[in-house]
């Protein structure tokens, strides 16, 4: 596809040159408050053969460790019920080939860059840091949904305390805007929200997946050989909209919000929850060309209803 089809396609799929638009998250400019959700949009430059990857107001990329890993076996991704099932495993390339590689092209694009970061010990998160520290990465999205293999295979992201704990050691390395990822698979998300502030994030994103499992009923096996993975999807949206809308009233800090985002009607529900801005992100894997059309859906949205700022549509539920 040649640049000028693909910049014509951007520019149909809703590129605007509203200042409303705008937003700024955690001391960074986006032009807009979309955001591509990690682990559904490579490495961006998958997806810019396709439209020009510049309209989105920020880029996460693929979940980063510190060496590469290959993932789990397959059957890795199933389809459900309003949305899917992964357990790809954090299949990446490793930070330092990240670094050398792909992040120089994808930087090309002018666009701001979240690097989500992946870990199985504070040591490992740590040492993906601060090789991050220097590059022309923008933020940091902290993946604390990973094993912690010196804590019996729990969760960083299971309780206040061991969220407090990461958040705290990682801040300390960090160099760019912290953002921590939250785990939907806790008992109270206030508290978790509460718990990544008070130790140094500068924003939370969530919700991430819920975890769930599908069955071969003929041969009475798990579809997925690791038995269990992340539901996303339509189907867990009244979920995140609901810990969308405690969080953000927990926090002072920026809440990013996601979880079964496919449409613009979808993008002002969360921000009218709470949210500064959004992650897209099973969205793009039922259709590539997703993003610049929720981005138009959502200008759509704001001129149908006479929102005249973001800021007056953000935080807005009237409960």
């Amino acid at each position: 596809m040649n640049s000028d089809n693909k910049n014509d396609i951007a520019q149909r799929g809703g590129v605007s040159s509203l200042r409303m638009l705008e937003t700024n998250l955690c001391g960074v400019r986006l032009k807009n408050p979309l955001i591509s959700a990690s682990g559904t949009f490579g490495f961006g430059m998958e997806y810019d053969r396709l439209y020009d990857v510049s309209c989105w107001g920020a880029l996460t990329l693929k979940g980063l460790t510190l060496k590469p890993r290959a993932g789990n076996p397959p059957r890795r991704m199933v389809e459900t019920a309003s949305g899917m099932l992964n357990s790809v495993g954090l299949q990446n390339p490793g930070v330092d080939c990240f670094i050398r590689d792909d992040l120089p092209r994808i930087a090309e694009k002018g666009v701001p860059i979240i690097a989500n970061v992946s870990g199985f010990s504070e040591e490992e998160y740590v040492a993906v840091i601060r090789r991050l520290a220097d590059t022309s990465v923008d933020l940091i999205e902290l993946n604390i949904s990973c094993p912690n293999v010196h804590c019996g295979g729990t969760h960083f992201a299971t309780s206040p305390e061991s969220v407090g704990e990461i958040t705290k050691a990682v801040r300390a390395h960090c160099r760019q805007p912290l953002i921590v990822k939250l785990s939907p698979n806790v008992t109270d998300i206030s508290a978790v929200a509460m718990a990544a502030e008070e130790n140094g994030a500068d924003g939370i994103s969530l919700i991430n997946t819920l975890s769930g499992m599908a069955v071969d009923l003929d041969k009475r096996t798990p579809i997925l050989a690791n038995v269990t993975g992340g539901l996303s999807g339509p189907a867990i949206k009244p979920v995140a909209l609901r810990m969308v809308w405690q969080a953000s009233r927990t926090v002072k800090i920026p809440v990013v919000g996601m979880g079964g985002i496919m449409t613009g009607r979808d993008v002002a529900e969360f921000m009218t929850a709470g949210a500064k801005a959004v992650m897209i992100g099973t969205a793009n894997f039922i259709d590539p060309m997703s993003g610049p059309r929720i981005l138009r859906e959502f200008e759509e949205y704001l001129e149908e209803s006479g929102t005249t700022s973001l800021a007056s549509l953000i935080g807005s539920l009237k409960v």
